[in-house]
């Protein structure tokens, strides 16, 4: 079987697609190639992405993005003349409205303090046991539905577009809305998958600028500008419905965490569960590829490592190196004295190194102490990762017998056994690049690559085959 190559040349019987995944953080534009015994994966292009402010707040800079795409896309072709498909997945929740002329503006930034006050609007009108009832997610600021209610131009626009699906519209012309991701908004119905347009009107949101729904696999059109003739086929666009079909469950009482900025920590299931329990816990179910739940809980993740990092460069006017820091962090003591990695406070840009030393009662580090101060930083991502298994374990009534840790998260291995020594549970690390997989397979299965119809199973398969992975196991 193959892993991630440096590129290889097209071979028989070989199906190629490009993959354009985004992050909070950076996106990439990658080739995967599947065939009978291969399953690779070319990364062609990589870019930064995060918020940029603005006079009126943070935003996404999505021409900035829509650039870098197209780029990547003619540089995938170039490389590989036989791609024979688009599949684009991003984060979640975040949106473009749409007028007759394109963009009425800039994409808010999910971090953006303005949300605050959608909250409020939204819970006057329904309350949020009811809206879990109805939309089974937890409770976060920023979901798209507190940000319309904070957003008074959704009124004038035509539609509205998640990040994935409006770039989607830029190289199609069409405008939908892949279903994964629209079980992020709020506004989709846990229990049918459908717009719940009843709460939409509730909430003085027009049901107009709510597209048509796809699901994975199926094809949004031909692309014009940016990759002219190729289909776009829907994948799992939001990052976290892809990286879970290159999760390779290695029993079915399996937890996941897909680990990069956010750690998304949860259970596959076949049905909801919106349990008063469930909702106190703030788990949330999210739609997945072929109709499953994703039943997780949002854990920050590995921003607050970037962000302490980010803020010891700029202070430093040098670039800390990550990797030298957690290998001098693995042979500091664990610590006596965590913090609340869910912690509000730590959910904006800034100084996030004073933030966290404010929640520990204790001076910013000096430099000569980074080294603790990024183990606690880790251990504490951990603890809260544990606490999410053991949660969902038992809201679901199941007994988690090993952990998955899928992303960028799998690079790291003090946060891979401070995860395992936490939760009393072996770590399965890796695949590293479980997002650009999924969306690679979900396109390959729906070009028929597979000769004949494969199940997640049969997916998931070929992952553990191609990228076996890297086991961590729990220490006294």
């Amino acid at each position: 079987m193959s892993g991630e190559t440096a590129g290889s040349p097209a071979r028989g019987g070989i199906c190629a697609v490009a993959a354009v995944d985004l992050g909070a953080t950076s996106g990439r534009v990658m080739i995967g190639r599947v065939g009978d015994g291969v399953l690779e994966l070319e990364q062609v292009a990589r870019f930064p992405n995060g918020p940029v402010q603005r006079a009126d707040g943070w935003h996404w800079d999505v021409e900035a993005l829509w650039g870098h795409v197209r780029e990547g896309l003619a540089e995938a072709r170039r490389r590989e003349p036989s791609i024979e498909s688009v599949g684009i997945d991003s984060w979640a929740v975040d949106y473009g409205l749409l007028g007759p002329d394109g963009l009425l503006a800039e994409p808010f930034h999910y971090r953006d303090e303005r949300t605050a006050r959608g909250v409020d609007a939204v819970h006057a009108v329904v309350p949020f046991e009811e809206l879990y009832r109805r939309n089974g997610l937890q409770f976060l600021p920023f979901n798209t539905l507190y940000q319309y209610a904070a957003d008074p131009r959704v009124v004038d626009a035509e539609a509205s577009l998640l990040i994935p699906d409006l770039l989607a519209a830029r190289l199609t012309g069409r405008r939908v809305a892949e279903r994964t991701n629209a079980s992020t908004t709020g506004l989709l119905d846990v229990r049918t998958g459908e717009w719940d347009l009843a709460l939409a009107e509730a909430l003085g949101i027009p049901s107009s600028v709510l597209p048509p729904l796809v699901d994975p696999g199926e094809t949004i059109g031909v692309a014009g500008s940016g990759a002219p003739g190729l289909p776009v086929v829907a994948v799992g666009s939001h990052d976290t419905a892809s990286a879970i079909v290159a999760v390779p469950l290695s029993t079915p009482h399996a937890a996941y965490i897909s680990c990069g900025t956010w750690g998304l920590v949860g259970l596959e299931l076949s049905a909801p569960i919106v349990t008063d329990a469930a909702r106190a816990a703030n788990f949330t179910n999210e739609g997945g590829v072929d109709s499953r739940v994703r039943f997780l809980h949002n854990v920050t993740g590995l921003w607050l490592l970037s962000e302490t990092v980010r803020a010891w460069s700029e202070h430093d006017g040098v670039p800390v190196d990550l990797p030298d820091l957690l290998a001098e962090a693995a042979t500091v003591s664990t610590p006596a004295r965590l913090f609340d990695a869910d912690d509000p406070s730590l959910a904006a840009p800034g100084d996030m190194p004073a933030r966290i030393a404010a929640l520990l009662g204790m001076p910013e580090p000096r430099a000569e102490a980074r080294a603790a101060f990024a183990r606690v930083i880790v251990e504490s991502i951990a603890d809260a990762f544990a606490r999410a298994v053991r949660t969902a374990g038992d809201l679901a009534g199941r007994e988690v017998d090993v952990i998955h840790l899928v992303g960028g998260g799998a690079l790291n291995a003090l946060l891979c056994q401070a995860t395992a020594d936490r939760s009393g549970l072996p770590v399965l690390a890796g695949p590293v690049e479980a997002t650009a997989l999924g969306n690679v397979l979900v396109q390959a299965r729906a070009l028929g690559c597979f000769g004949g119809d494969a199940s997640l199973d049969d997916l998931r398969q070929r992952v553990a085959d191609a990228f076996p992975p890297r086991r961590f196991a729990p220490r006294p």
